[in-house]
């Protein structure tokens, strides 16, 4: 079992959602972020996705794609994320943590040496937004078989007849993007959500998590109702942008992650 399986094994049994947090990699700079990385799992974060800085993130919205810039500008790399998830590893090895991104940086670093990078260093899981399960043996095959959770985006246009080929080597959990567009959009409602979580359920054993259009403690908490995890990123990197200091964008990640834990309590 990955740190990811365990993660949702103990959440299930307790019988809580999880909470997911999406930070960018570097932003605003190298030291702000590591050390917001390393404040999340006490701020009550359950699995940390963490940002890979790209120039050309098409699936992000204004908030995410800044963010990217901020970190790129300030010198982020692909290795320096590497080395952000090595740094948070020599005081947690619990904590679950996911890169997400787009597969250029991947493919330029050489798909085996970052296999390699990424499992010596801690990471637990993929989420490579720009490769289809068509591409499965890109990535997704050699990431399982170097013991790494390749998670994939199911949307509401993901119909009956392509829900199974989007599940097919899907493992960890299913990222279900509550809103049509792109990052930081319109609001998730959870009578829209709940019928869609409840039918990718209805085809996979794995956790259905829920992100994109939740940006308030009291949104996290309905998600929470229906969903196995609520994803947050849009809203934590706004705080980031406005220049909040690393405590206060923690204080506002644990009342997220507060929010959502008590959605079944």
């Amino acid at each position: 079992m990955t740190r990811i399986d365990r993660r949702f094994a103990k959440l299930k049994a307790e019988g809580r959602p999880a909470f997911v947090s999406y930070v960018m990699a570097g932003d605003p700079d190298l030291e702000t972020s590591l050390e917001i990385v390393k404040g999340l799992a006490g701020a009550g974060v359950d699995v940390i996705e963490l940002g890979l800085p790209f120039t050309d993130p098409m699936a992000d919205g204004p908030t995410i794609q800044l963010a990217g810039q901020r970190a790129l500008e300030a010198g982020m790399t692909l290795r320096k994320t590497l080395d952000v998830v090595r740094a948070l590893r020599e005081s947690d090895d619990d904590t679950p943590v996911v890169l997400m991104g787009y597969y250029n940086p991947i493919y330029s670093m050489g798909v085996e040496t970052f296999l390699a990078e990424a499992q010596s260093a801690g990471v637990d899981g993929l989420i490579v937004v720009d490769l289809p399960p068509e591409e499965d043996e890109e990535l997704c095959l050699p990431a399982q078989a170097a013991g790494l959770n390749f998670i994939r985006l199911a949307t509401p246009t993901t119909d009956a007849r392509r829900l199974p080929k989007v599940l097919s080597n899907t493992s960890g959990f299913v990222y279900y993007v509550s809103i049509t567009g792109i990052t930081g959009a319109a609001e998730a409602a959870a009578s829209a959500v709940g019928p869609e979580v409840a039918r990718i359920k209805a085809s996979t054993p794995l956790p259905v998590c829920v992100g994109f259009g939740i940006k308030t403690p009291a949104r996290a908490a309905e998600i929470g109702q229906v969903a196995d995890g609520v994803v947050v990123g849009s809203a934590i990197v706004e705080r980031i942008a406005a220049g909040d200091a690393p405590a206060q964008v923690l204080a506002f990640v644990k009342s997220l992650a507060d929010a959502a834990h008590a959605a079944r309590g």
